[in-house]
C-alpha cells in the first residue's frame, strides 16, 4: 500500500512518473556523449595538435562546464519535461520555445539521431558485407527503431534500462584500452616538444565541443527526474566528468602507443591502437565495442528526443495528439512513434555529411538559448522558497558561457551557416502558419 502511494506521489501533473534517479541520469549523459565520435577523434585531434592535444582538451573542459553549469541552474528551475526548450520557452515565450524545440527534437535530435544510424550501418557493412546492399540497410534501419520505440513505449524505466546497459556495455572495452595499453606506451610519445598555435588550439577545441554534446538530451526527460534541485547538477556533474576523465585517458594512451602515426590513422584510431597494442582479438573487440557504443547513442534518442516534442504539444506549438500520455505504461508513446518513424526514413537518405553539419549547428543555438535564460529566470523567479541550484559569480557564468559560443558560432563555415539558418527560417514560418490555423 506504501509503495504504491509513493508511485502515485511520483506521478507528475503531465501524467508522467518521476523515476530518474542521479545515478540514472549521469550513466544517460555518459551514454549520450560517448558515441561514434571516442572512436574517430584521437587521430584527428592529433593531426592538428600531436602530443600537445592535450591542451584543447583543458580549454574545452572549461568551456563545456560554462555551458553545462548554465543547464544545472535552469535544470534546477525548470522540472517538467523538454529539458532546454523547457527552460527557453519559460524564459523568453512562446515563439522562442518553438525554435528551441525545433532546434531540439529535429535539429540536434532526429537529424543526429539518423546521422548516427547510418554510422551504424556502414559499421555493419565493414564486419558484414552484405549491409553494403540498399535493403537490408533499409531492412536493419526499420528493425532497429521499431524495436527501440516499442521497448521505450513500454516505460521509461525499461528505456533507462537499455541505456545503462548499453552505458556499461561500451565503457568495458574502452576501460579495457586504457588500462591495458598503459603498458604498450612509449612515453616519449606523450611530450610536449612544441606548443601549437592558438588558432590550432581554437580548432581543436571547436571539435571537443561537438565531441561532448549530448549530454543536454538526457534532460530532455526532467518531467521523470526525481528531486531535479539536486539530481540535475550532480547528474551533470558526475556525467561530464566521467567522460572527461575518459577521453583524456584515451588520447594520451593512444598517443603513447601509435606516436605519429595516431595522425595518419583519422577513420578508425582505436582499432589501430588496440590492434597494434593486443593484436588481432583488439581489432575485433575494439569493433564490437564502437557497435554497441553507436547502438547505445541510437537508444538514448528514442528515449529522450520524444520528450522534446511531447513537451511542445503539451505546450501548444505541436499537434495535441504529440501531448497524448499511454494509458497503462505512462509514456508518451505518440511522441515516440512519430520520432522514431522520422529518423528512421531520414536515415535511409544516407547523407551523413550533410545530417551532421546541421546538427552540429543546432546544438550551438541550443547552448547559447540556455545561457541567456539563465539569467532570464533568475528575474522571474516565483517562487523563492523553491530549492534550486544557483550559479555563483552572478551573471558572470552565463555571460561569460554566451560569448564563448558567439565566438565558436563565429567559426562556421558558409555551408553550416546556411543549413541551420534555413532551418531556422522553416521554423519560424511553421510558427506562424500554426499559430494562425489555431
Amino acid at each position: 500500500m506504501n509503495s504504491e502511494r509513493r508511485s502515485e506521489s511520483l506521478i507528475t501533473d503531465e501524467g508522467l512518473v518521476r523515476v530518474m534517479g542521479t545515478r540514472e541520469l549521469s550513466l544517460s549523459i555518459v551514454n549520450m556523449i560517448v558515441g561514434a565520435g571516442i572512436f574517430v577523434l584521437p587521430g584527428l585531434i592529433a593531426a592538428l595538435l600531436g602530443p600537445a592535444a592535450i591542451i584543447a582538451y583543458l580549454v574545452c573542459s572549461v568551456v563545456i562546464a560554462l555551458v553545462f553549469l548554465c543547464f544545472a541552474e535552469a535544470g534546477s528551475r525548470v522540472t517538467r519535461t523538454g529539458g532546454v526548450y523547457a527552460y527557453v520557452e519559460d524564459a523568453f515565450g512562446p515563439f522562442a520555445g518553438f525554435l528551441a524545440s525545433i532546434l531540439l527534437w529535429f535539429g540536434w535530435g532526429i537529424l543526429s539521431n539518423a546521422a548516427v544510424a547510418i554510422a551504424l550501418t556502414e559499421l555493419l557493412a565493414i564486419a558484414f558485407p552484405f549491409f553494403d546492399a540498399t535493403l537490408p540497410k533499409i531492412l536493419f534501419l526499420v528493425i532497429l527503431f521499431s524495436g527501440l520505440a516499442l521497448v521505450n513505449i513500454r516505460g521509461v524505466r525499461s528505456g533507462v534500462r537499455i541505456a545503462v546497459f548499453n552505458t556499461y556495455a561500451k565503457l568495458i572495452p574502452l576501460i579495457g584500452l586504457v588500462v591495458l595499453g598503459a603498458f604498450s606506451m612509449q612515453w616519449e610519445n606523450v611530450a610536449i616538444t612544441e606548443m601549437p598555435s592558438l588558432s590550432a588550439i581554437g580548432a581543436g577545441t571547436l571539435m571537443l565541443v561537438f565531441a561532448f554534446g549530448g549530454a543536454e538530451v538526457a534532460l530532455n526527460a526532467s518531467g521523470e527526474i526525481k528531486n531535479p534541485s539536486r539530481t540535475v547538477p550532480l547528474g551533470l556533474f558526475y556525467g561530464i566528468g566521467i567522460v572527461f576523465i575518459l577521453y583524456v585517458a584515451i588520447q594520451t594512451v593512444a598517443q603513447g602507443v601509435l606516436g605519429p602515426d595516431l595522425a595518419l590513422n583519422l577513420e578508425a584510431p582505436l582499432v589501430a591502437t588496440a590492434e597494434r597494442a593486443f593484436g588481432p582479438w583488439g581489432r575485433t573487440i575494439l569493433l564490437i565495442g564502437a557497435g554497441i557504443s553507436i547502438f547505445g547513442v541510437t537508444s538514448g534518442h528514442v528515449l529522450n528526443h520524444p520528450r522534446a516534442v511531447f513537451a511542445a504539444a503539451r505546450d501548444g506549438l505541436l499537434p495535441e495528439k504529440l501531448a497524448l500520455v499511454h494509458p497503462r505504461f505512462k509514456t508518451p508513446y505518440i511522441s515516440i512513434i512519430f520520432c522514431a518513424i522520422l529518423a528512421c526514413l531520414i536515415a535511409m537518405t544516407g547523407a551523413f555529411k550533410m545530417l551532421a553539419v546541421v546538427s552540429s549547428g543546432s546544438l550551438l543555438l541550443l547552448y547559447l538559448g540556455c545561457s541567456l535564460a539563465v539569467l532570464k529566470l533568475r528575474k522571474m523567479d516565483t517562487k523563492p522558497g523553491t530549492p534550486v541550484f544557483v550559479l555563483p559569480g552572478g551573471p558572470l557564468i552565463p555571460v561569460a558561457s554566451s560569448l564563448v559560443i558567439v565566438w565558436l558560432l563565429s567559426n562556421m563555415t558558409q555551408a553550416e551557416a546556411l543549413g541551420l539558418g534555413a532551418l531556422m527560417v522553416v521554423s519560424a514560418v511553421a510558427y506562424f502558419v500554426f499559430c494562425h490555423r489555431r
